[in-house]
């Protein structure tokens, strides 16, 4: 069934009318963390970003946000993953997986830094970055976790610098526990 559904998933960019389910969607993908006002702060920003909404029989089941974000000195274009999640009930079944491979198609960065688990993230390329610095402080043990991949696939290219955020990304909490 596992393979049947994610063949049965729709990525789409995220409407306004997709609020809603937004915050039903991630009070229960993360109930012990509140990031919908992260989410409609972005969404509501007016920054450059890429929204995309994952759904199954036209019900919305999971979602990413791209922000567009630069590496400086230089200002070279790249894009932070995050938040990203998934409906209790269809994680493991690929719609996380999904959602992030839709938005490397549609990206137009270089590059795509995270910070989450390196062991999922991993599936997708990306690697510890010790080149590229956090907006913000994070904890010693959180270092694996701050991660990049090149979209290019070129890893001699990996940039090297301070990475500048919108607004929204610049509060401390985001980047430690």
């Amino acid at each position: 069934m596992a393979g049947q559904m994610k063949d049965d998933i729709e990525i789409r960019s995220t409407t306004p009318e997709d609020l809603g389910d937004l915050e039903v969607l991630y009070g229960a993908a993360f109930p012990d963390e509140d990031l919908f006002p992260l989410v409609t702060e972005l969404l509501g920003g007016g920054d450059r970003l890429l929204s995309l909404a994952a759904t199954l029989d036209q019900k919305l089941i999971g979602h990413v946000i791209f922000t567009y974000c630069s590496v400086e000195p230089g200002g070279h274009v790249v894009a932070l993953l995050g938040p990203l999640c998934a409906a209790p009930a269809n994680q493991k079944r690929g719609v996380g997986s999904k959602l992030v491979r839709k938005g490397f198609e549609l990206l137009d960065a270089r590059q795509v830094m995270v910070l989450g688990d390196p062991a999922y993230y991993g599936r997708f390329g990306f690697k510890a970055d010790d080149l590229v610095e956090t907006p913000c402080p994070i904890p010693p043990e959180w270092n694996e976790a701050w991660q990049s991949v090149l979209l290019d696939g070129n890893a001699n290219k990996r940039l090297a610098g301070t990475l500048v955020v919108p607004k929204a990304w610049n509060d401390p909490a985001l980047w430690s526990a």
